[in-house]
């Protein structure tokens, strides 16, 4: 039954040529992935290694056994959003019994065939669905933003609120502020710099954000929070629990739910930004998440998803087979193995500002505008499901923007036919 989702040795670069473009576009993704994995770990509850972890193992797995060669795994914002509450109430010690039931639950949707049927979310959906992770990526910013503990709450909307009454009350962090704003302005400089001087350089604005910061912090003794220790180790088998069983099903549901469709939706995404003819494989690729998730949140890390923002990295980097992901876990294996103690002295409010970044490049304005341009349909779709999210949750959120538009289109067919 599985056999028709082992990998053949075809799908790996064969020749030197590709095999140095793999490496490039795999070394570019890793550096983007860095500060992602480490700050999506940190923002979860669980640790900076955590999100290491998960980035080296689901990123390996998913690439080797799921259905895109261009596909980038490992922690999202997406799956903090559904991780946080989980942690708050039940611990870190649930997480491996959480992804155990949840990528056993993917690699059934796999078994079963469901790849197809998932795949078929509608783009405005997506385009809601992103937008409202966006949102909620930068609420959870504002705590290591503030260099404050977090505010109570459930929901990101709260927890952020709360966050910044309690700031005022206490008095502000200027330099974890001052921080976050040199981090932004470097980010998005940095792009900005190499066009204007036809500088003849490939690193990406995060990383060079991340170690000019860090230095600059270093050099004028800022006071502000660093990452702390992170374990020179890849990440220990942690035997999951199950006292909580009936609990965590809900949630692990949801888990395999957003792990399906992230996931699909991040290689469809990757497809047609490389223009391939040759498509991929949704229910491969929902075995390889599956695994990946299992995998991961046994050992240390937590369950993963195909990343957008790092699977467009990796195909703008001219990535020619799956043998680029791959590279990018080990590049990320040498950092954890090798980089621990510089990695610990990187300022949480860097991997604040970072995200902040990435959450407006999700954003992507000029995109929503153009969708809000489109027709009243679409343009409601998006906005419900954006609120959704955020005042919901992610799952709720996707199913209301979804039921929205089948009813939507209805209600558009029956009215054309009555003219």
């Amino acid at each position: 039954m599985f056999i028709s989702f082992w990998p053949s040795r075809s799908e790996f670069s064969n020749n030197r040529k590709d095999l140095i473009s793999d490496l490039i576009a795999g070394l570019t993704v890793a550096i983007v992935a860095l500060p992602l994995a480490i700050g999506f770990g940190i923002t979860s509850g669980m640790s900076a290694a955590a999100g290491l972890t998960t980035a080296i193992i689901a990123g390996f797995l998913a690439a080797v056994f799921g259905g895109s060669k261009y596909q980038v795994s490992g922690p999202t914002g997406a799956m903090t959003v559904i991780l946080i509450p989980v942690i708050a109430k039940f611990g870190v010690s649930a997480i491996p019994a959480l992804g155990l039931m949840a990528g056993l639950i993917v690699i059934a949707m796999a078994v079963f065939k469901l790849g197809a049927v998932i795949n078929r979310v509608p783009w405005t959906v997506v385009e809601g669905f992103t937008v409202g992770i966006a949102l909620i990526i930068s609420l959870q910013q504002i705590p290591l933003a503030l260099g404050i503990a977090k505010g109570d709450g459930e929901k990101s909307y709260m927890v952020a609120w709360n966050t910044v009454l309690k700031a005022f009350d206490a008095g502000l962090n200027y330099s974890s502020l001052l921080v976050v704003v040199i981090t932004l302005f470097i980010k998005f400089s940095w792009p900005q710099l190499v066009s204007r001087f036809k500088l003849h350089l490939h690193i990406p604005a995060s990383f060079i954000a991340l170690v000019l910061v860090t230095l600059i912090v270093k050099a004028f003794s800022i006071d502000v929070a660093t990452i702390g220790n992170i374990p020179r180790s890849l990440g220990t088998f942690k035997t999951p629990i199950f006292e909580n069983v009936t609990s965590l099903l809900i949630p692990a549901l949801w888990i395999a739910l957003l792990a399906a469709v992230e996931s699909l939706l991040s290689a469809r995404v990757a497809d047609g930004l490389a223009h391939n003819k040759e498509k991929f494989e949704p229910n491969r690729e929902l075995f390889g998440q599956g695994l990946a998730t299992l995998a991961s949140s046994i050992f240390g890390g937590m369950p993963a998803t195909g990343a957008i923002a790092r699977t467009s990295v990796n195909v703008r980097s001219h990535a020619k087979s799956r043998l680029a992901s791959v590279f990018h876990a080990f590049v990320l294996l040498f950092i954890a193995l090798i980089a621990a103690p510089l990695v610990s002295q990187i300022p949480t409010a860097v991997i604040a500002g970072l995200l902040l970044g990435t959450s407006y490049r999700i954003l992507n304005p000029a995109s929503i505008k153009e969708s809000l341009r489109t027709t009243k349909t679409e343009a409601a779709t998006l906005i419900v499901t954006a609120i959704s999210t955020v005042a919901i949750d992610l799952i709720w959120g996707m199913a209301i923007g979804i039921a929205l538009h089948v009813m939507l289109n209805k209600l558009a067919v029956k009215f054309k036919r009555e003219i």
